[in-house]
C-alpha cells in the first residue's frame, strides 16, 4: 500500500451509511497487473451502536421491497452514470469481458422486481408478519409470540459473479439488519455501484443507513481482528473459497455465528435417452455445455463432471457435440477463456494417449475440452473442461456426490424425481432440468439453507402459561 496514486490507477469508492466516499488514497494490486486504490477505512465508522435501534427496524417491509424496485429502476436507468462508471472501471480489474459485465449489470435489476421480492420473502419467512411484528404461536396448552429481528451482519462476498452483490444487498434489506460488505478484489465495483442508487432514489431513508460497502484486503488482520467480533456484529456471512472460509472460522466464539456459503462442486446425470436420436443427443449436448459454464465455469452451479449411460461409440458422439457446444458466447459465458494450467494440461496430454481407455476431445486452448472416462478425472476441471464419466446407470454416480455438491442437473426431466431423494439423502443441495442453473426458485434454499431464516435473530415473546 501508498498513499499517493496515479492517474493510472483504478479509483475505487467506498459507500459508509449513504456517504459515498471517493478520496482513493489507498492503492492496491500486483506490481504486473491493474493496480487500484480506494479510501482509507475509518473502522468506527463502520459499525453500529448496539445502544441505538437499528435503522430499519420498524420500517414495513413492504415499504423497503418498494424502496428495492425503484433501485432495480434506478440501476437501469443510471440518469448519473454512476452504473456506466462502476462498469468501466470493472471491466479494467475484472476478469471477465466487457460484454459479460455489460449483460450482468444490465440484469441486475431483475433480481429487483416487485413480484421476485415478495415470493423470495414468502418463501423463506412465510410472510412480511414475522418481520414487521410478532406472530403469534400456539402449542400443547401454551402461547405466545415469536418475530424474525434483524441483525447486524458483516457479509464477506465473493467476486465470481456481479449477481452476489446484489443477492447480499436485498436480503440484507429484507430481514432489516445493518450490514458491511467487505468487497472482493475480483469485483470492487457492483456493492457500491448499487448503493450509490438506492442513496439517490431514497438518500434520506433508514435504508442507506444500513448499508456500507468498502475494501480491505482478505485477511488483514488489522481490520479483522478489529471488526469481527461480537461487541459489533452478531453473523459473519463468508462466501468463496477453501481459504476465505478457513480465514472467516477464525474469528468465532460465543456471540459470533458463521454462515458459510462454502466452496462447491456440481454435475450432471445424463440418460440414455439423450443418445435416442441425433435430436436428443444434439439437445442434451446443448444442454450439458449451458450447464457447464456459467460464468465461464467459475460458478458453484458450474457443471464439471457429466455422469452417461450409453455405449462408447454413442457417447462418444455426444461428447463430439458437446466440445463443439462449449466452445460457444453465451450470456455470462465467453468463447474463449484463459488456457488449462500447464500443469493440468500435461495430464490431459496423458490422457490422450490411454484411448480408448480415456477420450480427449479439443484441447486445452480455453475453447472447450472433453475428457471421456469411465471414472472421474483426478484433476479439477476447469476453464471450460467437462469429463464424461460413462455409468451403467445414473444411480452409481451417486457415490461419487457429497455435501460440497451444489447442483445436480438431470436429464431428461422425467427421471429426476426417481433420482432425488437419493442425490439428497447423498448430500446434493438442488436438483433440476439440465441446462436450467439460471433458474433458481426465489423463496428457495440456497445452498441447502433459506438464508433469510439465518441473517435473523429468532426471539420469543411468552406468555403467562403458568
Amino acid at each position: 500500500m501508498s498513499g499517493s496514486v496515479t492517474s493510472q490507477v483504478v479509483a475505487i469508492p467506498h459507500v459508509v451509511k449513504g456517504q459515498v466516499q471517493l478520496d482513493a488514497t489507498v492503492e492496491y494490486g500486483a506490481a504486473d497487473g491493474e493496480r487500484f486504490a480506494t479510501p482509507a477505512i475509518d473502522l468506527d465508522s463502520l459499525v453500529w451502536s448496539r445502544t441505538e435501534p437499528l435503522p430499519l427496524s420498524e420500517v414495513p417491509v413492504a415499504e423497503i421491497i418498494d424502496l428495492l424496485v425503484a433501485t432495480g429502476e434506478q440501476l437501469q436507468k443510471d440518469p448519473n452514470g454512476h452504473v456506466a462508471e462502476a462498469l468501466e472501471n470493472l471491466v479494467r480489474t475484472s476478469p471477465y469481458e466487457r460484454r459479460i459485465l455489460e449483460n450482468a449489470y444490465e440484469d441486475l435489476h431483475l433480481l429487483m422486481t416487485g413480484d421476485r421480492l415478495w415470493a423470495q420473502l414468502n418463501g423463506e419467512l412465510g410472510g412480511a408478519d414475522i418481520v414487521d411484528g410478532w406472530r403469534r404461536l400456539e402449542g400443547a396448552g401454551l402461547s405466545g409470540a415469536i418475530r424474525a429481528y434483524p441483525t447486524r451482519i458483516v457479509h464477506v462476498l465473493a467476486g465470481n459473479a456481479p449477481p452476489v452483490a446484489a443477492m447480499t444487498v436485498i436480503r440484507g434489506a429484507l430481514v432489516k439488519g445493518v450490514h458491511l460488505l467487505k468487497m472482493p478484489s475480483n469485483d470492487l465495483l457492483t456493492a457500491t455501484a448499487i448503493l450509490r442508487a438506492m442513496g439517490e432514489v431514497a438518500p434520506d431513508h433508514p435504508i442507506v443507513q444500513s448499508f456500507s460497502a468498502v475494501y480491505w484486503r482478505g485477511g488483514d488482520t488489522s481490520v479483522e481482528s478489529v471488526l469481527f467480533r461480537p461487541q459489533f456484529f452478531d453473523k459473519l456471512v463468508a462466501w468463496g473459497g477453501d481459504s476465505a472460509i478457513r480465514n472467516a472460522a477464525k474469528f468465532l466464539g460465543p456471540g459470533l455465528e458463521l454462515i458459510s456459503f462454502d466452496p462447491k462442486n456440481s454435475i450432471s446425470l445424463i440418460g440414455r435417452e439423450a443418445l435416442e436420436s441425433p435430436e436428443t443427443m444434439a439437445d442434451a449436448a446443448e444442454r450439458a455445455a449451458i450447464a457447464a459454464t456459467p460464468w465461464n465455469q467459475e460458478a458453484c452451479a458450474s457443471s464439471r463432471y457429466q455422469f452417461i449411460e450409453g455405449d462408447v461409440e454413442d457417447v462418444d458422439r455426444f461428447c463430439e457435440l458437446l466440445q463443439v457446444a462449449l466452445g460457444k458466447d453465451r450470456r455470462y459465458t465467453s468463447a474463449v477463456v484463459p488456457p488449462l494450467p500447464s500443469n493440468v494440461n500435461e495430464e490431459v496430454e496423458a490422457l490422450r494417449s490411454l484411448e480408448p481407455l480415456y477420450r480427449v476431445f479439443g484441447s486445452g486452448n480455453g475453447r472447450g475440452l472433453v475428457v471421456r472416462s469411465d471414472e472421474p478425472v483426478e484433476f479439477f476441471p476447469s476453464n471450460k473442461t467437462v469429463n464424461v464419466v460413462m455409468v451403467p446407470k445414473l444411480e452409481d454416480a451417486v457415490k461419487y456426490v457429497g455435501v460440497a455438491t451444489q447442483t445436480v442437473g438431470i436429464y431428461p426431466i422425467e427421471r429426476k424425481e426417481g433420482l432425488r431423494n437419493i442425490l439428497a439423502s447423498a448430500g446434493v443441495q438442488r436438483t433440476n432440468p439440465l441446462g436450467t442453473t439460471a433458474g433458481m426458485i426465489p423463496g428457495g434454499p440456497h445452498d441447502g439453507f433459506n438464508p433469510l431464516q439465518r441473517f435473523v435473530k429468532w426471539v420469543a415473546d411468552e406468555d403467562e402459561n403458568g
